[in-house]
């Protein structure tokens, strides 16, 4: 990928993310990308500065930190409508599906330098809205739940709009037992011992869960909604994507961009097969298929009590967030078991741009990758080889660039291919007088001059087979970011 104009949305994550930025910062700087920095304050704030990145037509607005942050940096980028810009991800919070999904290393410096080779997608999105609410007196006609009838619910109410609510998904939306789970989660607990958090959350929120009344219409090709399903669930899943905890597949035959979302119901039985469902989805295992339906849709309708919770991509969502004023003082005075609600999820064909990484192998994607993508591949893999350059130099030149250049400890290496193909060496320098570590990204291109210790001069890409924990030394400027223009470099 090119040098672009980047806009980095963090989620400090108790500091933890912040601790990382300077390293970041270097790659980015040596690959040429300039890049602004904006951490995230409050609840809310970085939906509002994903928003106002692409609204000042940042090329990439990259979100670092959990899925969280990746769908508010999404419903930011959403919400500034008409901008191009791209969506990015540095994987930094508990759980990081996405970047499971698309093959992104979890750590942060080799996400960020997998980045740098990575190309835009447009892909489908997720987006959801409350359509109606059906009250407890409304709800009976001779014993039976009048229907619906082109979004309204007779003797019921159409919902009015927010505009508060994060709309979209990217992964999934659930409803049930994970949304109440993520709900009652404590963030600064999260925070500090990660997953363990949401298993004292769900410990605390099981006995409170039991199987609800639901009922899916999904969207013909005549554009009538037919119900497909309708019963008592303890779980319902809509996704976009396939992975569900970071582990599972429960839809298993979504895609990015087939126009489509993937239903998973996970069905109540007695008592002894649902506490088997609740077992299932608290250790991670795919339900079978006589307790689970799967359908799936462009449009789909669902209707649950309104006691029921959502989530989006891993966040417990607000139904306030989805109501007008008038709709949440008349839910306020009712019993929400007794009010049904009624959810209509859409898919969004192509409409946002994402980074994929070079060397994902395109399997949630119908469509084959960019021949692009795949060049790159190839182009890498013919990197592999360097050739040696049989010329020496006098061994004072090397012991002047051993004792004057800057010594590096190598983290990690990217070759960053464009018009003039480029490597970036992720290290650390010490400080001379307190021996501290200082991050820095090593530049190397077909100018730089490359030796051994022993004085042979070799390809520029014998860089690419450093190992973590070597000792380079590189001849250069240093610049204020931490990137050192290297001239020679001895190996």
């Amino acid at each position: 990928m090119k040098g672009k104009r980047a806009c980095l949305v963090i989620n400090p994550h108790a500091g933890q993310n912040v601790a990382r930025l300077t390293e970041l910062i270097a790659v980015l700087s040596a690959a040429g990308w300039e890049t602004e920095i904006a951490i995230k304050e409050y609840g809310g704030h970085s939906m509002e500065l994903a928003a106002r990145a692409a609204k000042a037509n940042y090329d990439l607005v990259v979100g670092y930190g959990g899925d969280g942050t990746i769908n508010q940096v999404l419903n930011g980028v959403m919400s500034a409508r008409g901008c191009s810009s791209m969506i990015g991800v540095i994987p930094g919070g508990t759980a990081n599906v996405w970047a499971a999904e698309i093959g992104l290393p979890n750590d942060p410096l080799k996400a960020a330098l997998t980045l740098l080779n990575s190309e835009a997608r447009k892909i489908d999105i997720g987006h959801v809205e409350v359509r109606g609410l059906t009250f407890a007196d409304k709800l009976q006609d001779n014993g039976k739940q009048q229907k619906q009838k082109n979004g309204k619910q007779a003797g019921g109410r159409m919902a009015k709009a927010s505009s508060k609510g994060k709309q979209h998904f990217l992964l999934m939306a659930g409803l049930g037992i994970d949304a109440a789970i993520m709900g009652h989660v404590s963030k600064p607990l999260k925070y500090r011992i990660g997953p363990l958090a949401v298993g004292l959350s769900a410990a605390e929120e099981l006995p409170r869960q039991h199987p609800f009344p639901m009922e899916i219409r999904i969207r013909g090709e005549k554009h009538e909604q037919d119900t497909v399903w309708k019963g008592k669930a303890l779980q319902v899943i809509i996704g976009n994507t396939r992975r569900y905890a970071n582990i599972v597949q429960m839809t298993p035959d979504a895609y990015l961009d087939d126009g489509l979302l993937d239903v998973c119901v996970i069905t109540a039985g007695n008592a002894l097969t649902t506490l088997e469902e609740i077992a299932s989805l608290l250790f991670r295992r795919k339900p079978d298929n006589v307790t689970a339906q799967h359908f799936h849709g462009a449009s789909i309708t669902i209707s649950v009590p309104a006691s029921i919770d959502l989530q989006l991509d891993g966040s417990a969502v607000s139904l306030k967030d989805y109501l007008s004023k008038s709709d949440r003082k008349a839910l306020q005075n009712e019993d929400a078991q007794q009010v049904m609600i009624t959810y209509r999820f859409d898919a969004m064909p192509r409409a946002v741009q994402v980074a994929i990484p070079g060397a994902y192998d395109g399997t949630l994607f119908e469509q084959p990758l960019a021949a692009s993508l795949q060049h790159k591949n190839e182009d890498t893999t013919q990197h592999d080889t360097p050739v040696e350059v049989m010329q020496h130099e006098p061994p004072e030149l090397i012991r002047t660039l051993l004792k004057q250049g800057h010594k590096v400890t190598v983290k990690e290496v990217a070759l960053q291919l464009g018009k003039q193909d480029r490597y970036i060496i992720a290290g650390t320098v010490p400080h001379q007088m307190t021996g501290d570590t200082t991050p820095v990204a090593v530049r190397v291109d077909e100018s730089v001059i490359i030796f051994r210790h022993s004085g042979e001069q070799v390809a520029p890409a014998l860089v690419q087979q450093l190992q973590e924990g070597v000792v380079i030394v590189a001849e250069g400027k240093r610049s204020k970011y931490g990137v050192i223009r290297a001239t020679h470099v001895v190996i």
